[in-house]
């Protein structure tokens, strides 16, 4: 198996396509073989630890279960089993770390976190999620759009809501690395950075992707392949921001008018959790607050057959044993 043996995933930026599709190719060899009872104990007898500062289902899920998988066993930390930036550096416990486990999961909040510890713990670590940037989430996306399209390059992905943080930030690295049309639409304000959209514009010359913006929903999504979205406001920010987004994001919700203006061949995207109905406390406290049944997607388009969340979900797991298969097997 080809390797990308000691080398830390904290961005896509610092991978090649070819890269990226090797990734992609090996997550849906995993997938089959995981399908077929196949075992795949490749790391056998490894530690990894799981740094999370942020909580998750899907992300912690499906490292656990793809080290097990692999044979390796997970070792979980939550904000309240580690002293890393409070009793110790940031150096310190990546140092300690490094020399235990053979590989680091981080999920948190600055990016300059993870480059940290990838920095100092001298194995290899993988971001499970940043304010800035979340790669796995992209891989477990691609693969999902690769077997519903057969294919990557050319398809048009338009990304609506709140285009600055993580999601709208990999998903326009992705796009531009692997030859895909992304479309950020969201208001001025809530665009990409300046320099992040320089990168991936110097990237789209090389690939052949087109990178574009708009403030216009009805527009943005004609002849879109997947339209994607994301809760307005994200984990660690304050509740008292939710009236600000609701009132700027509303015209962005994905709903049945957007879904026929992109096309019958248009799927629907999300990274989860998403707030589509009553069913949770926040949607629920929403709508005491400010009378919505739904908010980034209708109830009606995220449980439509044209929904491919729950694909894309399970992917997770495929995707990030790939990545950790891919960096800590030796050729």
């Amino acid at each position: 198996m080809k390797t990308l043996t000691d080398k830390s995933f904290l961005t896509l930026l610092d991978f090649t396509p070819e890269e990226i599709t090797f990734l992609l190719d090996l997550a849906a060899r995993f997938k089959r073989e995981k399908k077929q009872g196949v075992p795949h104990r490749l790391c056998e007898g490894k530690n990894i630890a799981l740094v999370f500062e942020k909580t998750s289902t899907r992300t912690r899920c499906a490292f656990e279960v793809a080290a097990a998988d692999l044979g390796m066993h997970p070792v979980y930390l939550d904000p309240k089993s580690s002293q890393m930036g409070k009793k110790e550096s940031i150096a310190d416990t990546a140092r300690v770390l490094g020399r235990m486990f053979d590989g680091i999961e981080y999920r948190g909040f600055g990016q300059e976190i993870v480059e940290a510890l990838a920095k100092y713990a001298k194995v290899p670590v993988w971001n499970g999620l940043t304010n800035e940037y979340h790669p796995t989430q992209i891989l477990a996306d691609f693969m999902t759009i690769r077997e519903h399209f057969g294919s990557l390059r050319g398809k048009k992905l338009v990304y609506l809501g709140d285009a600055r943080y993580n999601m709208g930030n990999s998903l326009m690295i992705g796009c531009a690395k692997m030859g895909m049309r992304f479309t950020a639409c969201a208001p001025g304000e809530y665009q990409p950075g300046a320099e992040l959209t320089e990168k991936c514009l110097a990237i789209a010359a090389q690939t052949d992707a087109e990178i574009t913006f708009s403030e216009d929903p009805l527009s943005a999504v004609s002849g879109a392949d997947v339209l994607y979205t994301d809760v307005w406001v994200s984990m660690g920010e304050p509740e008292e921001v939710w009236a600000e987004r609701i009132r700027a994001l509303s015209p962005y919700q994905v709903n049945a008018a957007l879904m026929e203006a992109a096309g019958p061949q248009c799927r629907f995207m999300h990274c989860l959790p998403s707030f589509h109905d009553l069913n949770t406390l926040t949607g629920k406290a929403i709508h005491d607050a400010f009378g919505l049944t739904s908010m980034e997607v209708t109830d009606e388009v995220f449980e439509s057959p044209q929904s491919i969340v729950f694909d894309e979900a399970e992917n997770r797991m495929h995707t990030i044993k790939a990545v950790m298969a891919a960096t800590l097997v030796k050729e």
